[in-house]
């Protein structure tokens, strides 16, 4: 499962929010996640990809900054194995 396969399921599941609505440029406020929200997904994200997100990432806006956090804790996680 990829970055925004990942995002797409859970805001559909979570939000009911239709997945070809949750394009790159989506600002998460906009498809009805509020902070609470985000750190539910960071979680998700943790628990299904095997990675870790430190507390100190910027807060995401955008479905892209939310993808580029977990792509870059992906590609470091492949690294090291």
């Amino acid at each position: 499962m990829d970055s925004i396969e990942l995002i797409r399921k859970f805001l559909q599941e979570r939000l009911g929010v239709e997945p070809e609505k949750v394009q790159r440029d989506s600002v998460l406020a906009d498809l009805g996640v509020d902070s609470l929200m985000v750190a539910e997904l960071m979680f998700e994200a943790e628990d299904r990809l095997d990675i870790s997100i430190d507390n100190d990432q910027p807060v995401p806006v955008t479905v892209a900054d939310m993808q580029l956090i977990i792509d870059r804790l992906l590609a470091q996680k492949t690294v090291q194995a």
